[in-house]
């Protein structure tokens, strides 16, 4: 079972078990494919624990690839009427008012942002990955990275549960009462609320306040 994070010196240590870290660390892996910069080659993740949004869209884009600024089209930044819905979300319009004020906007600053987005997902999974035993250690420089990267996946999957107001939440949870146990929203919500109280603990550990 998982125990908030405690701050030891310099660092900050949660405990989770191999499963939970992986299950973190492959939602971390699909998020990063889906804010993946032209720049970046996207790959495949051979990770068992994508079930955990089966039925629910797969969390990865169609993004074409090229070289950063050569020969990108403008579906490389978002720019398509194929724009996954998650990305408005990770990256908000400039200017609701003019849509192509807002794509000119998106064109020069989104790149950019999605190469910071992808870093930090990609400092996290690093971060799981060199756990030692059930020890998932994020020294303090490094934890507004991991923040940011759990604050990114969880508008993803925020997305793709239709969470989007308070009320959204409380039909879902009341939704969840009435479907099987094994139906992939059940463990999709409840993955969800685990990576919410993981955000809050590391962020109570950052600032000093004692662990729920």
């Amino acid at each position: 079972m998982a125990h908030a994070f405690a701050a030891d010196g310099e660092d900050l240590v949660a405990i989770m078990d191999d499963n939970e870290r992986a299950v973190v660390a492959g939602l971390c892996l699909q998020v990063m494919d889906l804010v993946a910069p032209a720049s970046v080659t996207k790959g495949e993740h051979a990770d068992p624990f994508e079930a955990i949004v089966a039925g629910l869209g797969d969390l990865a884009t169609d993004t074409e690839q090229g070289a950063a600024g050569v020969g990108v089209p403008d579906r490389a930044f978002g720019l398509d009427h194929d724009r996954d819905p998650a990305l408005d979300r990770l990256f908000p319009t400039g200017n609701r008012e003019d849509e192509q004020e807002a794509a000119e906007f998106r064109r020069f600053t989104e790149q950019g942002l999605r190469q910071r987005k992808h870093d930090g997902l990609a400092a996290t999974v690093r971060l799981l990955e060199a756990a030692a035993g059930d020890r998932w250690v994020v020294p303090r420089r490094e934890a507004p990275l991991v923040l940011v990267a759990l604050t990114d996946v969880r508008l993803v999957m925020g997305e793709r549960l239709g969470l989007r107001t308070d009320e959204d939440a409380t039909r879902l949870e009341e939704l969840v009462e009435t479907l099987d146990p094994d139906d992939p929203a059940v463990f999709a919500l409840s993955v969800y609320d685990f990576l919410t109280w993981l955000q809050e603990s590391l962020t109570q550990a950052l600032v000093g306040e004692a662990p729920e």
